[in-house]
């Protein structure tokens, strides 16, 4: 028997869970693969219809969001207590928004992008999975290892 403090499991959460978190934040990373590597772009999003939206510029984020290779989102937080923390990951392919009403109603989104320029593109992400996970948030001095001290004395 030993005192270490037990970790509660991370629960994982069903899909109108995960799109429930979605819609507390608008910040996320778009995970995509670029000519012969993967590459991350933070994004402003809106949870729409059960698919994600985007603005972007022409660029490299585009084009490779617009690839036959398919694509994966992730958002995450903490409550406001830091009791909890989420994460959300959709995996999916990325389609631009052409139909003059479908853009219409992207519009009304209201995507505002953190980055100034154009930003004249609409990308939808439709999914492929979602899946998503909140677990209890650790407090740092129970983070402590063997490894820790054998840092810090390197650095002493």
């Amino acid at each position: 028997m030993t005192n270490k403090p037990t970790t509660p499991e991370p629960e994982n959460l069903a899909p109108n869970q995960c799109w429930d978190l979605l819609r507390t934040t608008s910040v996320g990373r778009l995970a995509l693969w670029v000519t012969d590597h993967p590459d991350i772009f933070p994004i402003n999003y809106r949870a729409d219809h059960g698919t994600v939206v985007f603005r972007t510029g022409d660029g490299t984020k585009l084009h490779a969001a617009l690839s036959e290779t398919p694509v994966a989102f992730e958002a995450d937080g903490v409550s406001p207590d830091g009791g909890t923390a989420w994460s959300v990951v959709v995996k999916g392919e990325a389609t631009a928004v052409t139909l003059t009403q479908e853009v219409m109603d992207t519009v009304g989104l209201l995507l505002f992008p953190w980055q100034d320029g154009r930003k004249d593109h609409f990308i939808r992400i439709v999914p492929s999975s979602i899946t998503g996970r909140r677990f209890s948030v650790t407090p740092p001095l129970t983070w402590w290892s063997p490894l820790d001290d054998a840092t810090r004395a390197g650095l002493e």
